[in-house]
């Protein structure tokens, strides 16, 4: 009885993703290591790409930390070629879902923890009087505009996209309108519906997990906690309990070759590129970028994934698939010419290995979220080249308010960024002299974020906190 006492026990369940399955893992077993939590981790295997797999497998999982696989669900005749990313996300979720109920019932935890787009799982909760806490993958200024979305979306007739200045979450940094996410940009199509659903139930939930810490976003984390309109729509209590991160990676052979080329490059002399797990670019693009890397004369770890024409999150639902040559994908000629200064790889990267290496000086990233912490967390500045999702609200972010990353090109962006344009931004990150405090920057959040988790620490008192009330 009293072992039980002490080791509460906890569900966690995720939509389809690495974004969304990386780092609510991480907090599961950041719970059980360090806080004696025992986690039921529920995973959503309809549509699993071979990288979700990949990682899973891969991964050191303690005793205390039990992976349960939600069953398949045949989506044949209810996925359809035509659905963007959220509405075919969120669909899957809801079909997947529909064995929850009894999985709960058998589990009986103290608490669930979910992501945004898993929020039907409240109803079921609600049934069976398990409270319900929401781990927000995104950053707390996303997590903002989605609190205030219902509000605006009452007040707002016609797009969002169509105002005439930037849109006001209260007491938050202003966003412009064409940095908004994706999602809300046509608020006609299936994506916002469903975008809106889940955003107006983020309330609802006992608490939300922000994976950041308060010196990377002071001003919107004060806004989310002070400001007079969330306090009136009851906004949960808001826990920053990162930066929580990837910390041990299993290192295939193949991975194993990416570290020894880099451990023979000189410190603090290459650029790593990497657009995510599911982004990618057009076969113009992907030129571009290309001629521009050999044109900059700088050493580089290029990423690449086959090109797709139609949508800059192609590789959402197949991440880790493609294991082709990658030079295929590559203008002719260009992996002759930098082969003494660049390393090609394909599909996925040992990405937390390369920006802990001392070799490694920039990131030229996507800014998805988890991208974004695991670079600051080692002190790699950026080069911000947002595709899809909310990528540009973090690009913007990460440029204008807390100076750890350059943007590739000024706005606005061109439909494809040509090579002269990338290799003056490359040469700039990695040689320039503006960008020192750009560099200065980052190096003063990595010190901030490793003493944010230890014990003693602001995140990690937040932790104990709330696992406390699961104990009680």
């Amino acid at each position: 009885m009293l072992a039980a006492e002490k080791e509460p026990h906890v569900a966690f369940l995720h939509s389809p993703g690495l974004g969304h399955i990386i780092p609510l893992f991480q907090f599961a077993k950041h719970l059980v290591l360090h806080h004696q939590v025992r986690v039921s981790f529920l995973v959503i295997t309809t549509g699993a790409s071979a990288a979700q797999n990949h990682f899973l497998q891969s991964e050191t999982i303690p005793p205390q930390l039990q992976v349960i696989n939600i069953p398949q669900t045949d989506m044949t005749d209810i996925i359809t070629d035509d659905m963007l990313l959220l509405t075919k996300l969120c669909v899957m979720t809801e079909e997947s879902l529909k064995p929850l109920k009894s999985i709960l019932v058998e589990l009986k935890p103290k608490a669930l923890i979910i992501d945004i787009f898993t929020t039907q799982a409240i109803d079921v909760c609600e049934e069976l009087s398990i409270p319900v806490y929401s781990f927000f993958t995104a950053s707390p200024i996303l997590l903002a505009f989605s609190l205030y979305l219902p509000t605006l979306d009452s007040q707002v007739e016609g797009e969002f996209v169509d105002l005439p200045g930037p849109v006001e979450v209260p007491g938050c940094p202003p966003i412009r309108t064409n940095n908004l996410l994706d999602q809300v940009k046509n608020r006609k199509n299936e994506e916002y519906r469903w975008y809106l659903f889940h955003a107006s139930r983020i309330s609802l939930v006992a608490g939300i997990f922000a994976n950041t810490w308060q010196d990377l976003e002071p001003v919107t984390l004060e806004a989310l906690k002070e400001n007079p309109f969330f306090k009136e729509i009851s906004t949960p209590p808001v826990y920053t309990i990162g930066p929580l991160i990837k910390n041990d990676e299993f290192l295939t052979e193949k991975d194993a070759k990416i570290i020894a080329w880099l451990d023979n490059q000189p410190t603090d002399s290459v650029l790593f590129i990497n657009l995510g797990s599911g982004g990618t670019l057009s076969s113009k693009q992907l030129t571009e970028l290309a001629w521009g890397l050999q044109m900059s004369q700088q050493r580089f770890i290029l990423v690449v994934r086959k090109p797709t024409d139609a949508s800059a999150s192609g590789a959402y639902f197949s991440a880790g698939n493609d294991e082709n040559d990658p030079s295929a994908y590559l203008p002719d000629g260009f992996v002759e010419k930098t082969q003494e200064l660049g390393l090609v790889i394909p599909s996925w990267a040992p990405q937390v290995a390369v920006l802990r290496h001392e070799s490694t000086r920039a990131f030229l990233s996507h800014c998805g979220w988890n991208s974004t912490l695991e670079s600051l967390v080692h002190g790699v500045p950026m080069i911000a080249w947002p595709l899809y999702a909310e990528q540009r609200m973090n690009a913007a972010l990460l440029t204008e308010e807390v100076g750890v990353a350059m943007k590739l090109v000024v706005e606005p962006e061109p439909e494809v960024i040509g090579r002269e344009k990338v290799e003056r931004a490359v040469r700039a990150m990695m040689e320039g002299e503006e960008c020192k405090a750009i560099r200065c920057k980052a190096r003063e959040l990595k010190e901030s974020a490793c003493k944010i988790l230890d014990k003693g620490g602001f995140s990690y008192d937040l932790i104990c906190r709330v696992v406390d009330t699961w104990k009680s």
